[in-house]
């Protein structure tokens, strides 16, 4: 079994794309419901975005930006979903090391049994 990473079932190309969507989404509303296996994955990408977030440099909202699709988070502010990370997420983990985000396993769906969880931040 290949180490690393989960393929789930898609192209590595749908898989970024799949994975982009679902961080950009945590940041701009904080807890999304998906499939147990996408949430494992998501919380590795997510906690990566936050310790970037936590990091502050120009470089570290470079890589971020080249991640996170440019959605608006705020309607109100304009503010889009990289600002929100690093103006507003990443500083209330300012004290904590890792593990910023929490899954939550729900049972399964009722279509087609798969597991499904909660991500949220902590």
């Amino acid at each position: 079994m290949a180490r690393g990473y989960r393929k789930l079932g898609r192209t590595s190309a749908q898989r970024k794309a799949l994975l982009r969507d679902l961080v950009t989404d945590l940041i701009i509303n904080e807890r999304i419901e998906t499939t147990e296996m996408k949430a494992k994955e998501l919380k590795r990408l997510a906690d990566k975005m936050v310790t970037l977030g936590k990091k502050g440099t120009l470089a570290a909202r470079k890589d971020a930006g080249a991640f996170v699709r440019y959605e608006v988070a705020n309607t109100e502010t304009g503010q889009n979903a990289v600002q929100k990370l690093f103006n507003e997420i990443a500083p209330r983990y300012a004290e904590r090391s890792g593990g910023y985000t929490r899954v939550l396993k729900l049972g399964p769906r009722r279509g087609d049994g798969a597991e499904m969880a909660i991500i949220e931040f902590v």
